[in-house]
């Protein structure tokens, strides 16, 4: 390229390339370009332009998303995904799908409906994407049969920092070859390269899908009654708690499908121990975001999600902060709290930063609490991902996959801006 201003650079790629405007920023951080590549040729394609300008470069999807982990310390250029929105091949026979990473998981889902498959995650914002997806690691009451998207993903193809493509896995599920890179970027928030491409691994849609749902005072024993839902014959797919105000009741949900559906479910109400209602269709919200403002997560073993509901209940009254509550029990206990941000509810940035600090001093060591999204001037007042003992670890993989530390910079754990789940 002979041109020399980043200007002319960026679109001498030949992939459309504009001034970023509102509603590009990334965490409160206004980048200067967005480019929106089609394919994973054209974004390797960018990230080569980007790293001979030494751009620092944050990959957006549906956006839905972009206010979570700590603001980036660089954000020069965006790189929208939205225009790599195709099912490149789905194996119905094998039970696998590929597929670019701006596809919507609603899209993704609607096409292997018709051939009565379905990729078996949560979503629990709409709009997200597939690399958004993996990219937080997001998950839902599903994983406690399913697993995460972690576990479901067989395949992926990544654009690196300089350009580089790399692919590891393989659409055939028994294909494990590479497999970990994979798992590395599922939950590395854009912060390793940037997704392109997944495979992942799916399920039939079951013939049946009931849920039983019940309503329990705070102080019930619910880690008794999880172990005997959990463990009873009658495999209860998905457990999850909705408590949309920690100082009354909660409801607890539980889904069962495949053949027997009814009656295993019948049989699961009887295991209750209470009324409980057997239906067709989930609660409103289920697998939902409680909110999207200032959210708090509390992840725990499955043993400890009882003690984490008590923690969150203290921790509100204590600090006086008002709070909805929506989790699932397994494979890792989560939480999602969902502060209230509204009217005379609003925690000043005291009292949400108190919130944090209090609830961590209960649930840490044992478990984490990570400060997902956050009114910025309460952001600036919390560490949003507490201690991390992998650090040290986490740093060496930073610098093998982003030695200049041009990928999402600042993002995440330490400054890092990469973990694992």
């Amino acid at each position: 390229m002979s041109a020399t201003s980043p200007d002319d650079i960026l679109r001498a790629t030949g992939v459309p390339v504009r001034k970023a405007g509102d509603g590009d920023g990334v965490a409160g951080v206004a980048p200067r370009w967005v480019a929106m590549p089609s394919d994973v040729r054209e974004t390797a394609v960018v990230m080569r332009a980007a790293a001979s300008l030494g751009l620092a470069v944050v990959p957006l999807g549906g956006r839905t998303k972009a206010r979570w982990g700590h603001p980036p310390t660089r954000c020069d250029l965006v790189v929208d995904t939205r225009g790599m929105d195709r099912v490149l091949e789905h194996e119905a026979g094998d039970l696998v799908v590929r597929v670019e990473a701006g596809t919507t998981m609603d899209k993704l889902a609607a096409a292997l409906a018709a051939a009565h498959q379905e990729l078996a995650l949560d979503v629990p914002l709409d709009g997200a994407t597939v690399g958004g997806t993996l990219a937080t690691a997001t998950a839902g009451p599903r994983a406690l049969r399913y697993g995460t998207a972690r576990d479901l993903l067989i395949g992926v193809t990544v654009v690196l920092a300089d350009g580089t493509i790399a692919k590891s896995g393989g659409k055939v599920v028994k294909n494990v070859a590479g497999y970990d890179l994979g798992k590395l970027f599922t939950g590395s928030y854009g912060t390793l390269g940037i997704i392109a491409e997944a495979a992942f691994r799916l399920h039939p849609i079951a013939s049946e899908r009931v849920f039983v749902t019940s309503s329990h005072l705070v102080r019930d024993d619910l880690g008794a009654l999880l172990q005997r839902i959990t463990a009873a014959p009658e495999e209860v797919c998905a457990v999850e708690v909705d408590w949309p105000d920690p100082r009354e009741a909660f409801t607890l949900t539980c889904m069962i499908e495949g053949v027997g559906a009814v009656e295993r479910a019948h049989a699961v109400r009887r295991l209750l121990g209470r009324e409980a209602h057997v239906g067709e269709e989930p609660p409103s919200g289920w697998g939902r975001m409680p909110g999207d403002e200032f959210v708090v997560e509390v992840r725990v073993r499955p043993d400890d999600l009882y003690d984490a509901m008590l923690a969150v209940e203290g921790t509100m009254r204590l600090t006086g902060v008002e709070a909805a509550v929506r989790g699932w029990a397994a494979p890792v206990a989560t939480l999602r709290v969902a502060l209230r941000t509204d009217g005379d509810f609003a925690p000043g940035e005291a009292a949400g930063a108190a919130f944090v600090t209090s609830l961590r001093s209960v649930v840490e060591p044992a478990g984490r609490v990570v400060v997902v999204t956050a009114p910025e001037e309460i952001a600036r007042r919390v560490d949003r991902f507490g201690a991390t003992g992998a650090l040290a670890l986490m740093r060496r993989v930073k610098e093998r996959f982003d030695p200049d530390h041009r990928l999402s910079p600042g993002r995440f754990v330490g400054g890092l801006s990469w973990t694992a789940n």
